[in-house]
């Protein structure tokens, strides 16, 4: 059969089967291991299927014969008398039922007749197969015309095209597990056509014993299927799900495939009879009967332990990804923190820089302010003194005035101890006063004269007393203004006057800028025309005249 031709029409309908499993039961592990080390050491475990193989195969054959030079004939109008009778018996019942049912009973017949001689020769092998085994690849042969079995023609710019490999990839999208067997058949470069795509997704799936679960996804989906496939084909009917059913026993098969080194685009794909004919005259084997059942037994319970351990490895695979993920997070969260960590010690270092600045800033001001401070002490100091000594005046003025007062109290306080004394004379004397009356008002009148003028150096000391107070007023004030000027003034920058301070004159390029060395206000040339010697010039220097008065003024009480 060619690979080219999948729609060849085989009939077996005569030939009889013979492919009922066994009803399979649940040995013990321990007679399921005996059994298959009997079967290991049998050298003939094959003699109990080969009879009815060899009747099967042998009429399949035929059958195949006669259909394909029947339909040769038909086409070529080359002549059929080289056929027995019997072959001709056989195409007119061909020609007369489906050709789309017979070739779909051939092509399940020998998928059936494949899959138990490639299951019960592996058993028998006991090790993992490889892409050399010839069981192996004709059933992939078979697999392939059953895939081929009704697929339409698509017409390209080359011509037309009719691979298998467009309803595989919808497998992709039904189950995304099989996603990464996709990507790897698409990544491979030795591959260059679809059919041979189509053969490397068929032998990694088998080995990743996950055929059966793939295929069953795909045939439950006829919408999409019928884009590709005629009405009546064997994946569209009933015997597609017959041929998933028989792909699950697979899973107790280990194979390690070797996809890259092969050619999977120029393989041609035929069945080979000659491993399923054996000899005909040789009997069935009760023993070997009973030692296929525990053989299929195995199998089933193999088959369940792979799909718990399937399980298994599903459950730890998505733990693996969660954990994962989990993991880049980490790694996420970690790397977020690292560079914050950087930032904040790089913000820390700038801090400490600037946080160094500042005290260096600071200590040269706290010098400067010393500075300052000592300077106003001592001026302050020599201002004291100098309203120390004009207190002390003006305390003894006051003293002065005092006495005074206390010696016209005294006066006072003798007359007129006097003029009682002279009432009490009076009294006795009174003609002798009468008599001196004159006299006595001449007396009053110098009396009343000495008062008035008394009183009237009591007033004028009272006047000079006011007179010192506004004085003493004044000079502290004075100090004030002086000690404002000493601390309260700082160095006024160029950018940030425009006008002279006293006079308010626009500053240009004839009225140009001058700094106070008091104050430290800024003045045109004709407001700041004097220069007088400061504590902390060693020579006179530009001051305003505000400055210069009052450095004047309190150069004079000092003095």
């Amino acid at each position: 059969m060619a690979d080219e031709d999948p729609n060849t029409k085989v009939e077996c309908e005569d030939v009889p089967a013979k492919e009922e499993e066994p009803e399979t039961t649940e040995p013990g592990r321990n007679d399921v291991a005996n059994d298959t080390d009997e079967v290991q050491r049998d050298k003939r475990a094959d003699s109990s299927w080969s009879a009815p193989i060899l009747s099967f195969a042998r009429k399949a054959t035929e059958t195949l014969s006669s259909g394909v030079n029947h339909y040769s004939a038909g086409l070529k109008g080359s002549d059929t008398s080289q056929h027995s009778s019997d072959t001709s018996d056989l195409v007119k019942t061909a020609a007369v039922k489906d050709h789309m049912v017979v070739e779909r009973s051939n092509l399940l017949s020998m998928m059936k007749l494949s899959i138990k001689v490639l299951i019960q020769s592996s058993l028998s092998l006991g090790r993992t197969l490889d892409s050399e085994y010839p069981p192996l690849q004709q059933f992939f042969v078979v697999l392939e015309h059953c895939l081929k079995h009704g697929l339409k023609v698509k017409k390209t710019f080359i011509g037309q095209n009719k691979s298998i490999w467009a309803p595989l990839e919808l497998i992709e999208k039904l189950c995304p597990e099989s996603a990464d067997i996709a990507t790897s058949v698409r990544d491979m470069p030795g591959i260059k056509t679809g059919l041979g795509r189509a053969r490397a997704w068929l032998h990694l799936a088998l080995m990743q014993k996950k055929i059966a679960d793939y295929m069953k996804e795909l045939i439950n989906r006829k919408d999409l299927l019928g884009e590709f496939y005629e009405p009546g084909s064997l994946i569209m009917e009933e015997e597609g799900a017959v041929i998933v059913g028989m792909l699950v026993g697979l899973n107790v098969i280990d194979a390690n495939l070797c996809v890259k080194g092969e050619d999977l685009d120029s393989q041609v794909g035929v069945i080979d009879f000659s491993m399923y004919l054996k000899d005909p005259q040789a009997t069935e084997n009760t023993q070997d009967d009973s030692k296929m059942t525990a053989i299929l037994d195995q199998k089933h319970y193999i088959e369940e332990l792979n799909r718990h351990l399937s399980c298994t490895v599903t459950d730890l695979q998505a733990k693996m990804d969660s954990l994962e993920k989990t993991n880049s997070k980490l790694i996420e969260e970690l790397t977020a923190a690292t560079d914050r960590i950087n930032a904040l010690r790089e913000e820390q270092e700038q801090l400490r820089q600037e946080n160094a600045n500042i005290l260096q800033t600071s200590q040269r001001k706290e010098e400067v302010t010393l500075q300052d401070s000592q300077v106003e002490l001592d001026t302050y100091r020599q201002t004291r003194q100098g309203l120390d000594e004009m207190y002390n005046v003006v305390w003894k003025q006051y003293k002065e005035e005092k006495r005074i007062r206390q010696n016209s109290e005294n006066v006072r306080k003798n007359t007129d101890e006097s003029q009682n004394e002279l009432r009490s004379e009076m009294k006795g004397k009174v003609n002798a006063l009468q008599k001196r009356l004159a006299d006595l008002d001449t007396l009053r009148a110098g009396l009343e004269s000495e008062l008035s003028v008394e009183k009237e150096q009591r007033q004028n000391l009272q006047r000079e007393l006011q007179r010192e107070q506004d004085n003493s007023a004044e000079l502290r004030t004075q100090l004030q203004q002086l000690q404002g000027l000493q601390t309260g003034h700082a160095w006024l920058k160029d950018d940030e006057a425009t006008q002279c301070k006293q006079c308010q004159k626009e500053f240009s390029i004839a009225r140009r800028k001058h700094h106070c060395r008091n104050c430290g206000d800024i003045y045109c040339n004709s407001c700041s025309s004097n220069e007088l010697a400061l504590p902390s010039y060693p020579r006179p220097v530009r001051v305003c005249d505000v400055c210069h008065s009052l450095l004047l003024q309190r150069s004079s009480i000092g003095s």
